[in-house]
């Protein structure tokens, strides 16, 4: 089954690679930026929660926090903007470009709002951009909407949001950059998870033995 699955992955990829130019330059600059953010996400969090520099040269970890939101933020924009100049480069594929596949797109880019926006809502800004690794801690973990129905709900409503708009294009392009999107958030979240458990772990053994 497993060698069944594998097999449909590649013929998918293979089936889109036909209607895509990886060599175009917007192509390359989608690339390199869906790449590019989690790493220097990751990087920089990290690195922070090792040694407090950021923290230290804004004199507050909150300061830090969103100054590293912000920038993350910019860098989402040009990600989004270079996917879009990508799509818009190379061509349409004619069995996609209908009204159904439109709506279909529309509602995946309105679910995958909603799952963002609630899922920073909950968070705040601090617990959506990485303000753990600054040692802003909540209290305990947020099980409300949209939590309570999914993991992740930023990541894969950030998924949905560029695979609706993929298909709103009817663009090959764009659900092949859409494919590299899920599988750099996968590779983030393996190496994300881990870490932050280890955050609230620590923080429980230090009240643990203040108590």
């Amino acid at each position: 089954m497993a060698i069944l699955f594998l097999q449909a992955d590649l013929f998918v990829m293979t089936w889109l690679l036909g209607y895509v130019d990886p060599t175009e330059p917007s192509f390359v600059a989608a690339v390199l930026t869906i790449v590019f953010n989690p790493l220097f996400w990751n990087v920089v969090a990290r690195w922070e929660q090792r040694t407090g520099k950021l923290s230290r040269a804004f004199g507050s970890p909150y300061l830090a926090c969103y100054f590293l939101g912000s920038i993350i933020l910019l860098l989402n924009v040009l990600r989004s903007h270079c996917f879009t100049q990508a799509m818009v480069s190379q061509p349409k594929m004619e069995g996609l470009d209908s009204h159904t596949t439109y709506f279909l797109g529309l509602a995946l880019l309105g679910g995958g709002i909603v799952f963002v926006m609630s899922s920073f809502f909950a968070l705040g800004f601090t617990g959506t951009f990485l303000g753990d690794y600054f040692g802003i801690l909540k209290e305990a973990r947020v099980t409300t909407f949209p939590f309570s129905v999914l993991d992740n709900p930023m990541y894969w409503g950030s998924t949905a949001n560029y695979l609706g708009w993929a298909l709103m294009h009817a663009s090959p392009t764009g659900l092949l950059l859409t494919v590299l999107v899920a599988l750099v958030y996968v590779v983030a979240l393996l190496y994300e998870e881990p870490f932050t458990a280890e955050i609230y772990r620590q923080k429980a053994t230090r009240q643990h033995k203040r108590s």
